[in-house]
């Protein structure tokens, strides 16, 4: 998936710096999200809908309300937020299975262990994105400022 482009909708200063509301619509960069078989990540919204991000304006770059900008998020926070979000519950399933096989407990309880990791995993993910130490290193930031064609013909 490239660097999304989209909207501007609204601009807001808070303690970490500039935020904009920027309306993305996903199916336009994700050829995934547009065939109906996104990554899950667009599971709770519609499909035909355009989603709204917060992204950190960097100081000096001049965007307004209206923009037509490009979203970033950094390969290592998005490598970080995947690891947190599938590695740990895949973690907790891969540990708790073994524990049970190294108890003799059999295969079914196996199963109900790795059943059980995963639960644990997702809980700890949840928690873990839940900081809000955590959730600021995964904000977008908006890379640049796009040419709007469609401004200079109205």
């Amino acid at each position: 998936m490239d660097n999304p482009q989209g909207r501007v909708q609204s601009l807001r200063n808070d303690e970490s710096g500039t935020l904009a509301v920027v309306s993305i619509d996903v199916a336009a960069v994700c050829p995934r999200c547009a065939a109906g078989k996104g990554c899950g990540a667009g599971i709770a919204g519609s499909a035909g809908h355009p989603r709204q991000v917060e992204a950190l304006v960097p100081p000096g770059l001049d965007i307004r309300e209206g923009d037509l900008v490009e979203v970033t998020l950094a390969p290592n926070r998005l490598l970080r937020a995947a690891l947190i979000v599938y590695g740990l519950p895949l973690a907790g399933a891969v540990a708790a299975a073994t524990l049970a096989y190294a108890l003799a407990l059999g295969d079914v309880a196996a199963a109900v262990a790795a059943l059980a990791g995963v639960l644990a995993g997702l809980q700890i993910g949840r928690w873990r994105l839940g900081r809000d130490s955590c959730l600021s290193r995964f904000v977008p930031t908006i890379h640049r400022r796009q040419r709007d064609d469609t401004r200079a013909a109205i």
